[in-house]
């Protein structure tokens, strides 16, 4: 079978997390040491869809994004223009984004910020915590379920925030059942880069009230928002349409303020 395009991140990922290992001790003391993180739980409630705006260079599926991005800078535009948190990609090799991209991010804005990352290993929880990130997000297509599990009641044991992110039907339920901060509903299909908004509405709509849903991938427009919205979404996550324009804080503010409509569960 052909290696899908996750697999290869991943593979890469596994190299990156060998190199951490000798440094282990080190991280968990940088992490035990670090000030209490902002929390993640406040930035998801609310009567209008949140907007979580991407620190974000670039992307296997979009190629350069803005290569000349600093993450400070547009941090501090997305928070101005309603940003409820930020995201911070920190893989390098695929994304160009860095841990330190998140420290500074952390230093510069108020609202929590998240690492997004394929997190493999409590060793990437460590760092996330030694950089000041208040939430975490883990992919179920990337983990086996006993890993989910142990690397979900690790993260809350840090005091970080879990996003859950899922694609399938088969996911949400694994995702559900480790109790997250929240679930991400990815549209974008990781083994083939696809975008499928329809996908995301229908599984949106399947999210228990009680735990707040977070669309991802493939929202650029007002519209699309409203579109999730309706499918009862109670955030979205932003990154190439806000990333790549030359005035991100308007970026943002002009997909903020839909109204929440509920799932109705």
């Amino acid at each position: 079978m052909p290696e899908s395009r996750l697999d290869a991140i991943l593979s890469t990922t596994r190299e990156r997390i060998a190199g951490l290992r000798p440094h282990a001790r080190e991280l968990a003391r940088r992490a035990a040491l670090a000030p209490e993180p902002r929390r993640f739980a406040p930035a998801l409630a609310g009567p209008t869809v949140g907007v979580v705006a991407e620190v974000k260079r670039r992307s296997p599926s979009a190629g350069a994004i803005r290569e000349d991005l600093d993450p400070a800078t547009h941090a501090r535009a997305y928070e101005h223009g309603g940003a409820v948190a930020i995201s911070v990609l920190t893989d390098e090799r695929h994304f160009g984004g860095t841990l330190d991209d998140l420290s500074r991010v952390v230093r510069c804005v108020s609202v929590p910020v998240l690492r997004k990352d394929f997190i493999l290993d409590e060793l990437q929880l460590y760092e996330a915590r030694a950089a000041g990130a208040s939430a975490a997000l883990l992919i179920v297509r990337a983990l086996a379920p006993e890993r989910l599990r142990a690397l979900a009641d690790a993260a809350r044991g840090l005091a970080l925030g879990v996003l859950v992110e899922v694609h399938s039907d088969a996911e949400l339920d694994l995702a559900l059942a480790v109790e997250p901060a929240a679930v991400g509903v990815n549209s974008r299909d990781l083994g083939t880069f696809a975008v499928d908004l329809g996908l995301a509405e229908r599984l949106v709509a399947r999210v228990p009230t009680s735990v707040p849903v977070v669309a991802e991938s493939g929202i650029e427009t007002r519209e699309d928002v409203e579109r999730m919205a309706a499918a009862g979404a109670d955030l979205v996550l932003v990154g190439t349409s806000v990333a790549r324009t030359a005035d991100p804080g308007a970026a943002v503010r002009a997909l903020t303020g839909v109204p929440r409509k509920g799932r109705g569960r």
